[in-house]
């Protein structure tokens, strides 16, 4: 990964956005040798987010069979059923 000063973004950033669309690797910005932020590449970005989406929808499932929040496959059948009328 690479690490940039965020004086450095200041001043560089539109060669910095060049090197990232190119290289597809993160960028960790740091404000005073800390951490502040990281600078990714857009498609990256949505592709993680809609995988922390379906992960999420995974957890939530797994936590309704686990409460027994859950319905029969003719139960599910019949509410979808009132859905699509």
């Amino acid at each position: 990964m690479k690490v940039e000063l965020v004086t450095n973004l200041k001043r560089q950033a539109t060669k910095i956005l060049a090197d990232l669309h190119r290289s597809k690797e993160a960028v960790l910005i740091t404000e005073h040798g800390q951490p502040s932020a990281y600078l990714v590449d857009v498609e990256d970005y949505e592709f993680m987010v809609r995988r922390l989406e379906l992960l999420e929808a995974l957890a939530k499932g797994e936590r309704a069979q686990a409460e027994g929040r859950t319905l029969s496959h003719s139960e599910a059948r019949e509410k979808m059923a009132k859905w699509l009328r």
